[in-house]
């Protein structure tokens, strides 16, 4: 399965700008605000060294990166969460996503790209979108609550079981407190799962800048020291440059980031942010003449991670052989790897760990 990063923020903060150079779209971008409103969805390849190492050891026909989902949605604005603008679309569409990215404006410009609150303020910016976020969740808690006090009145035992959780959560939301940041258990944060709250979702910042203030500019290192205090990773990105390093030859884009002082895109660290907050970890299959990668949670044990591949692995499951990437990259092949008696048997209750290389036994 793919994982979802949904794209939120400010009108004119620069999702699409952003969205277009992590996808190489196309999507519109334009100075004025919700020129998003159907939201754009993009599915991005993980880069990963291992992958290409892979190909060159093994040299298959074909080398299939796993992916990753971005959707782009438009701009939040003060009132969302009671339907201004397209408030209520927007909510819609990042509820089901797996992880928030919050692009922040931290570039001027305001006579070509007017700022919806006429002044930029990256701090004020980003609590103005946190702020209707956590009223969303309110409304939703709120009716969530009614609903289940109503059951638990009429013996609905699961009901009553639920209504902890959603009090204790209510309660941190009446107190500015995101969700995710309460503290809960385990139990409690099983039984709010099927309440889609956004404050229950990792968050990661994209500080997205012009060059003169990736060096220490006031405003994104104000953003960064809001990030600091949130315990959220944040990566600045040239937004328009970016987005013109797509349209480069892959021969060229390495002279073009090193002329900027860079040794990697920031969309290649988006992508492998948002990949470590999901909690994944990548494993690889070699079939005929296809090296492919795949990602799952951390902890998923070996037939959840062959029901990747495919269902019928996961049903009859029998065993799974396992090698590190690191030993094929030393050893060189699958036959070497087992004479030094690297290659090892799990059964089901084998956690797949990062960058091995899989080999599902099952019962067809």
């Amino acid at each position: 399965m793919s994982y979802t990063c949904g794209i939120i923020g400010l009108p004119n903060a620069g999702k699409t700008t952003i969205f277009n150079a992590l996808t190489a779209g196309a999507a519109e971008v334009a100075s004025y605000p919700f020129s998003t409103i159907a939201p754009n969805v993009g599915i991005v390849p993980i880069p990963d060294p291992r992958l290409t190492r892979l190909g060159e050891l093994l040299k298959p026909q074909k080398l299939t990166p796993a992916t990753i989902e971005f959707v782009d949605v438009a701009g939040l604005i003060a009132g969302a969460s009671r339907g201004e603008g397209l408030g209520n679309q927007f909510l819609a569409a990042i509820r089901e996503v797996d992880l928030l990215v919050h692009v922040v404006r931290c570039f001027g410009g305001a006579s070509r790209c007017p700022h919806p609150l006429s002044f930029l303020d990256p701090v004020r910016d980003v609590e103005m979108v946190e702020t209707e976020l956590l009223l969303a969740d309110l409304e939703v808690l709120g009716r969530q609550r009614l609903k289940m006090e109503k059951r638990a009145k009429v013996g609905d035992q699961a009901a009553a079981a639920a209504l902890p959780a959603l009090l204790r959560a209510e309660s941190g939301l009446d107190r500015g407190r995101w969700v995710r940041d309460l503290s809960l258990s385990p139990g409690d944060l099983e039984l709010l799962r099927a309440t889609p709250l956004l404050t229950l979702k990792s968050t990661l910042f994209v500080a997205n800048l012009t060059e003169a203030e990736l060096h220490n500019g006031p405003h994104y290192q104000a953003l960064g020291e809001l990030a600091q205090r949130r315990g959220a990773p944040v990566v600045p990105i040239l937004g328009d440059l970016e987005a013109e390093l797509q349209e480069l030859p892959p021969e060229d884009r390495a002279e073009f980031l090193t002329g900027l002082g860079l040794t990697e895109p920031g969309i290649t660290r988006l992508i492998r942010e948002s990949s470590r907050l999901l909690g994944l970890v990548t494993f690889y299959t070699i079939v005929g003449s296809e090296v492919r990668a795949w990602t799952v949670p951390a902890g998923t044990p070996a037939p959840k991670a062959a029901g990747q591949v495919h269902s019928d692995m996961e049903k009859g499951f029998i065993r799974v052989e396992v090698m590190s990437f690191d030993d094929l990259n030393h050893w060189g092949s699958h036959a070497k790897v087992k004479e030094a008696g690297r290659l090892h048997v799990e059964g089901k209750d084998y956690p797949v760990q990062d960058g091995e290389i899989l080999l599902f036994r099952f019962q067809r």
